[in-house]
């Protein structure tokens, strides 16, 4: 796949340059004026170079691991009898690590390790067809962009449209994207359901998805009780929002009313860094240093701390956040028009006045779509928690405690090889479903909220 868009790119190139190249000689051998600019003509060419391989490449890509996967399982069932559809499934991943070199040919049988070699065939197979056809499609193109050429044509027409038609795909890719989500989560949860019921699931107090080996185990057929998960998410996005919205606030407004030009064009930047930094760096820095430093500083004033707690995991996420409160807060206060400030100090207002009586006030909404988008950044997050508050489902309000989130749960549901048929993996597309509520019902809200106080300024 490198090769291919390699290749499709640089004949692009080559066919822009030559685009410009050719009208510049077809407008000095005419006496008509060129109708649009050198650029446009190369551009032409170079899309109609680019765009029909490129979706080609990408339309191969997309369905070639199906029709390789079904090949697989002919042969599989071929050279093994008729198998059920999970050991197939099986059998065709271990087949598939074998072929990628993960699992060594010594540990597997001679069934698959001759599939493995089959499936190797296909994939080059495939490469070649696609590089080909790619091929193929290159210079079709270029072929036709470079006929077209010619003084009156109107290439900027041309390309604006294809620009048009780019702009209009992607805009309905995103939409399906989304449509295609929302669906399968609908769907997978219904399934869910079909065996867990809604009140168990939304109002019970127990979670143990697990399926027990010994009969009589509490959760012999799981228990799917998800008010600890909805607690344990809540508890820790709680703690984060009292870390980053005190200082995300007060750090916008010193940034936008306080600090001279230097100060604000080093601490904006710095701050925002830290919105660059890997969660799971912090997740290394909550287990490593701050854990450890809360359950020392406890023991010695005589609190218990749990090694893995939701105040580790909060004050850390809290960190993680406050460059999204600040940053977008800061905007928005210097989006509040210089006459009110003006207005304010000719009334006698102080500075400090005038921050909470005008600037809040008429930055309000802004402030407030930060905040929830805080929110929806803390309740969506899994690294940190994983590595500072644990996996357990324990159903408390003490943030001493350990505890664990819907993410993490989602995490632990679909790690490893899973069959999509059992309450347990189904259970994640169910905590999917609530989160995915959670998140849009918070948007509305700060949609709502705008709305509402927007002011309107001249």
């Amino acid at each position: 796949m490198n090769l291919t868009f390699l290749i499709i790119t640089t004949v692009a190139l080559i066919a822009f340059f030559y685009g410009q190249r050719k009208i510049r000689s077809v407008a000095l051998a005419s006496s008509l004026k060129q109708h649009s600019l050198t650029g446009y003509h190369g551009a032409y060419v170079a899309a109609l170079v680019f765009l029909p391989a490129f979706l080609l490449m990408l339309f191969w890509n997309s369905i070639s691991p199906l029709l390789l996967t079904a090949f697989l399982q002919s042969r599989l069932e071929d050279l093994g009898g008729s198998l059920p559809s999970g050991e197939l499934n099986v059998l065709v991943a271990k087949t598939k690590s074998v072929a990628a070199g993960i699992i060594p040919r010594s540990f597997v049988s001679d069934v698959v390790a001759q599939s493995a070699d089959y499936y190797n065939t296909l994939q080059a197979r495939s490469d070649q067809f696609v590089l080909i056809t790619t091929i193929i499609a290159v210079l079709v193109g270029f072929w036709a962009g470079a006929r077209k050429i010619a003084v009156r044509f109107p290439a900027r027409h041309k390309v604006e449209k294809l620009a048009d038609n780019v702009m209009m795909a992607a805009s309905g890719l995103a939409v399906l994207t989304t449509i295609g989500i929302v669906l399968s989560l609908i769907f997978e949860t219904l399934r869910f359901f079909e065996t867990v019921s809604v009140s168990e699931f939304l109002f019970g107090l127990h979670w143990s998805p697990q399926i027990a080996i010994r009969a009589g185990q509490e959760g012999s057929s799981g228990v799917f009780g998800a008010i600890p998960l909805f607690a344990g998410t809540f508890l820790i996005t709680i703690i984060a929002m009292c870390v980053a919205i005190p200082i995300g606030l007060l750090t916008a407004v010193y940034l936008s009313e306080y600090a001279s030009t230097r100060q604000r064009n080093f601490i904006k930047p710095a701050l925002e860094i830290l919105a660059g930094v890997p969660t799971v760096v912090y997740g290394f820095f909550a287990a490593l240093v701050v854990a450890p430093f809360l359950r020392n500083g406890g023991a010695d004033i005589g609190l218990t701390l749990s090694s893995e707690s939701a105040l580790a995991a909060g004050a850390v996420m809290g960190i993680m956040i406050i460059p999204f409160i600040s940053s977008l807060s800061d905007d928005v206060i210097n989006a509040v028009p210089q006459t009110l400030r003006d207005g304010a100090a000719a009334l006698g207002a102080t500075k400090s006045e005038t921050v909470k009586q005008v600037i809040f006030p008429a930055a309000f909404p802004g402030i407030v779509s930060a905040i929830l988008l805080a929110v929806s950044r803390a309740i969506g997050e899994t690294m940190i928690v994983v590595m500072a508050a644990g996996v357990s489902a324990n159903l408390t309000a003490n943030p001493f405690e350990s505890v664990t989130t819907i993410t993490v749960q989602i995490v632990m549901l679909l790690v490893g090889d899973q069959e999509f048929d059992s309450p347990k993996t189904l259970a994640a597309f169910a905590l999917g479903m609530v989160l995915f509520l959670i998140t849009l019902a918070l948007n509305v809200v700060a949609l709502y909220i705008s709305r509402k106080y927007r002011e309107k300024y001249e």
